[in-house]
């Protein structure tokens, strides 16, 4: 049974997300948050294993309130997934730094929802390669990517800066195995390597740290 946890200031939006969820059979919904502290104080309650998480709320944002948990002792196992309106919201970039596993736009269709909930529960980064490319390029290009890019990288064997690039670029496991004509399960060793050796916490930071350090370019 999957463990989520919803976080948003509309009564209506948390009733329809309760709704669509209670009628899954391995969906629980063990808590409803009004705002970021609040979210914040339930999950550490309730450890629930994914947070759905509004971005604008008061009190604390759902930026802030990622960030508290993903710093929280005994809360490594809870998965963030942030909720956006794309086309207004410039805080996807910093609330994948914060700890997020990845981000649904508000006006995603239930199934899409539900596949997101379930993938990031999985251990999974939510990263649509269409959404990831636009979003990150948009948020790095006025950050300083460069910066102490290739000591950060320096850890990495030359396999494993492609296989980053490659995770940056949105592929999935089987298509840098596909590309780099491995098998499926040497990609997620590669894979699981780099996110140890640069203290990723999941995938979606891995994608952060391939444009921040300019490994991946806008």
């Amino acid at each position: 049974m999957i463990k989520v946890l919803l976080a948003d200031d509309q009564v209506l939006v948390r009733t329809g997300f309760r709704m669509l969820l209670d009628v899954e059979p391995d969906l629980t919904v063990v808590g409803e948050a009004a705002d970021g502290a609040e979210a914040v104080s339930l999950a550490r309650a309730s450890r629930p294993d994914v947070v759905l998480m509004d971005i604008r709320m008061p009190v604390l944002d759902g930026i802030q309130a990622t960030r508290r948990i993903a710093a929280t002792d005994g809360l490594a196992g809870v998965r963030v997934l942030i909720l956006t309106t794309y086309d207004t919201d410039g805080y996807v970039f910093d609330a994948l730094d914060a700890g997020a596993s990845g981000f649904l736009l508000k006006d995603s269709g239930p199934a899409e929802l539900l596949h997101g909930i379930r993938v990031v529960a999985a251990g999974d980064a939510l990263l649509a390669p269409r959404i990831t490319r636009r979003l990150i390029a948009r948020f790095t290009s006025v950050r300083a990517v460069h910066q102490a890019g290739e000591q950060r990288l320096a850890v990495l064997t030359p396999r494993e800066r492609e296989v980053l690039a490659l995770v940056g670029q949105g592929l999935s496991n089987d298509e840098i195995a596909d590309r780099l004509v491995l098998s499926p399960a040497t990609a997620r060793t590669h894979v699981s390597r780099t996110m140890t050796k640069l203290g990723a916490r999941d995938r979606a930071q891995l994608v952060v740290l391939a444009y921040r350090t300019g490994l991946v370019r806008p």
